[in-house]
């Protein structure tokens, strides 16, 4: 046990295919890498949480690798969460004064505490609750109504929301590990702390964070949330396309895709020949590499256009001025930026970690952003009473 142990930041992505750990130390106001570790995931089906030993498996593998990297014990985390059963939704709260007088903090908070009374249904707890403007006396547009006067005042917030059940099961399977949960996240949420600054958020930007197995986004316009969302298009559908196309199995197919595949037609040498996997009865075959690409891009195309209709319900879709940052393993795909650009008509990049001292350039990619983002989430709780007191060099690392 060490004698000055740091003080700890921690973040755990449990995903489908492998479980992520990062872990950082807080010093002097900046936040600093100590190690990692990565183990192949287990418990997951179909996307949903099956077997909580399994996965409670996994993460203690990771765990003891990040312990033994970072040279530290870990005893405590910020735990990331994503999926078809995370869901977002508008709320708002409503605090009648009764007569003029001027708004204090105070006011704000109440009407925000008003909509977080939102009716849920069975089975379904809030994860996160994000102001977004005020309206006064029937006024909108208000995105800090302190020292106004009115007598009505309506808090808009954006709530996310996730299964009771499935939220309850990840716990305890952190819990299984011997590990305290600090604090629950959406997954998209975590990545943006990590890959956008906040003077992105002020020019209008979405980070969409493509899982094996869930593909889920935040927009933001300036401090506000608008919304969050999962979309029924992942990276397994581009996986499993090819292995109905090329009839083989979706292992092979997932190697096909990584070393041939490209989500846009004319980046890649398409009339070239590809060797496709088959068994030792059939022997080899070829196949021209424009055949992948066509299902790979048609594929993306689906994805990006679920994308471009929650910018439409916002009403963002050409209002992105900072664009699209992409994450999580799908985004590997040669060309997605790509069809990102074309459907979505703004910017598109890969959502890196940036604002961690020492991060390492193995981990430079979009695969630990999520994790890399938790870490910083846990940096946020640890440190919300001291930044109201010091300098703004860990507000704009954590808080961004």
């Amino acid at each position: 046990m060490q004698v000055n142990k740091p003080r700890l930041a921690v973040g755990l992505d449990p995903g489908v295919t492998e479980t992520r750990c990062v872990v950082c130390a807080l010093e002097g106001g900046r936040l600093r890498f100590l190690g990692y570790g990565r183990a192949p995931a287990a418990g997951w089906s179909k996307g949903r949480l099956a077997d909580a030993g399994a996965l409670s498996e996994s993460i203690r593998e990771a765990v003891q690798r990040a312990e033994i990297n970072a040279h530290t014990l870990i005893d405590g985390c910020v735990v990331g969460m994503g999926g078809m059963t995370v869901q977002g939704c508008q709320a708002r709260g409503l605090y009648e004064f009764g007569r003029p007088r001027e708004i204090q903090s105070e006011d704000m908070a109440y009407a925000i505490e008003r909509a977080r009374r939102v009716r849920l249904e069975d089975d379904r707890m809030l994860l996160h609750m994000f102001p977004q403007d005020f309206i006064l006396d029937g006024r909108a547009g208000y995105r800090n109504p302190k020292r106004a006067t009115c007598s009505r005042l309506e808090a808009n917030v954006h709530a996310i929301t996730t299964s009771t059940q499935e939220h309850q099961t990840l716990v305890d399977a952190v819990h299984q590990a011997h590990l305290a949960v600090e604090e629950s996240v959406f997954e998209p949420i975590a990545a943006s702390y990590a890959s956008i600054l906040r003077e992105d958020r002020t020019r209008g930007v979405m980070l969409v964070d493509i899982g094996s197995h869930s593909t889920d986004l935040v927009i933001y316009d300036g401090e506000a949330l608008l919304l969050s969302a999962s979309l029924p298009v992942w990276g397994d559908h581009f996986t499993r396309d090819v292995a109905y196309i090329f009839k083989i199995s979706f292992e092979d197919a997932e190697t096909l895709k990584r070393e041939y595949g490209c989500a846009m037609l004319g980046l890649t040498a398409d009339s070239s020949l590809i060797e496709v996997p088959s068994t030792e009865a059939r022997g080899p075959r070829e196949a021209k590499r424009t055949e992948l690409n066509e299902v790979l891009e048609a594929r993306a195309e689906e994805l990006f256009i679920y994308v471009r209709n929650e910018l439409h319900k916002v009403g963002m879709d050409q209002a992105l001025m900072e664009g699209v940052a992409l994450c999580g393993g799908g985004s590997l795909l040669t060309g997605m930026c790509d069809v990102a650009e074309r459907v979505l008509n703004c910017p598109a990049r890969n959502g890196l970690a940036t604002g961690i001292q020492d991060w390492p350039e193995e981990l430079d990619t979009p695969v630990w952003t999520t994790a890399a983002g938790l870490a910083m989430y846990s940096a946020r709780l640890k440190t919300r009473r001291d930044t109201r007191r010091k300098a703004p060099g860990l507000v704009s690392m954590v808080f961004r």
